[in-house]
């Protein structure tokens, strides 16, 4: 295992995607500090497999008093890498006193596009809100079926009122699609409901697409904040819950179709005294999983997470996360990690 911090003084939140010149591009949040200060998401590159990185570009400039953090990020079927991009208002630049009290709002996605690896970046395109909901943001991988429709999670976020956002509010998670590769988003879809059809409290939730058709869905729950499974049949236009696949406090979660077919999950861990990143294997499209690995030992990090993965040709995987400190590393960063299955996981 190779183990790198990559990206100094960011809190990142990193979405990785493997381009068509087997280059890697990282969307990272540059702030090194979580939602309440401006900031944008910015566009690195890696040439060399996750070892060296450098910044090519900036999909969505944020204005004063406001930040662009929240995505969702992947390849149309052109070949451009599409980026959806939310954030806050009412923010205060980086390094300036938080007021004790302060409404923030979430402002509304910008949908970009790069042809060029992510050095330029285009702007334009809309995104269809569920009925009577304002605060809305995409989360995770932009997933494809085999028919050229694009599909991406978003969730929305608590009150929509003009009094913004306090505390942590109640959330539902949703999929669109795109049928113009990825230029407008529609149908929003509840992903989780009750035995009762009511939507259920989850946000932050990443998908797979399997075979063209059948999605895997891992959405972050709000009561004990474990990872809960859901799958739909017909790209997303319905869904069934499958039940847990993390223990509470491990998310949120991110996957990636191995070489060999196999489903990797890696996610969060946030249980007391054990902060890092952890991983399960799936060789059954998610009916079964696994045993758990501790991929990531975060030792004395008390924020971090939000992994992402891309594979390369010779099996070696690429995971990036973030943390606000590791030994010897006093600051926020995103790390990478280059590991192959086959040195931790049994055949």
């Amino acid at each position: 295992m190779e183990r790198y911090i990559a990206i100094d003084n960011v809190c990142a939140w990193p979405n990785l995607t493997l381009l068509p010149d087997k280059s890697i591009a990282a969307l990272v949040f540059n702030t090194p500090a979580h939602a309440v200060y401006e900031g944008e998401v910015e566009c690195w590159k890696s040439d060399d497999g996750g070892c060296l990185w450098r910044k090519v570009g900036v999909p969505a400039p944020h204005t004063p008093g406001n930040n662009r953090m929240n995505l969702g990020a992947g390849l149309s079927s052109d070949g451009a890498l599409v980026v959806l991009c939310s954030g806050w208002s009412s923010v205060t630049s980086y390094g300036t006193q938080i007021p004790a009290k302060f409404h923030r709002k979430v402002i509304d996605s910008v949908v970009c596009r790069s042809y060029d690896g992510g050095a330029s970046w285009q702007q334009g395109g809309s995104i269809e809100k569920p009925h009577q909901i304002d605060s809305f943001m995409a989360y995770g991988d932009i997933v494809q079926s085999s028919d050229g429709i694009l599909g991406a999670c978003f969730h929305s976020w608590g009150d929509s009122t003009e009094k913004g956002v306090i505390g942590f509010p109640n959330f539902t998670s949703y999929f669109l699609r795109s049928y113009d590769d990825g230029r407008t988003w529609v149908e929003p879809v509840v992903i989780g409901k009750d035995a009762k059809g009511n939507p259920i409290n989850n946000n932050e939730t990443a998908v797979i697409c399997i075979d063209g058709k059948t999605l895997l869905a891992a959405a972050r729950t709000l009561d004990d904040q474990h990872l809960e499974l859901y799958e739909s049949e017909d790209f997303g236009k319905t869904w069934h819950r499958r039940g847990p696949v993390t223990l509470a406090y491990q998310h949120p979660a991110h996957f990636l179709m191995l070489h060999d077919g196999s489903i990797l999950l890696t996610y969060g861990i946030r249980n007391k005294g054990f902060y890092g990143v952890g991983a399960r294997i799936s060789k059954d499209r998610g009916n079964t999983w696994s045993t758990p690995l501790y991929l990531v030992n975060f030792e004395i990090a008390t924020d971090g997470g939000y992994p992402g993965s891309v594979q390369l040709d010779d099996g070696t995987i690429v995971t990036a996360y973030y943390a606000n400190k590791v030994p010897y590393h006093n600051r926020y960063h995103m790390g990478v990690v280059r590991w192959k299955t086959n040195e931790f996981f049994k055949a």
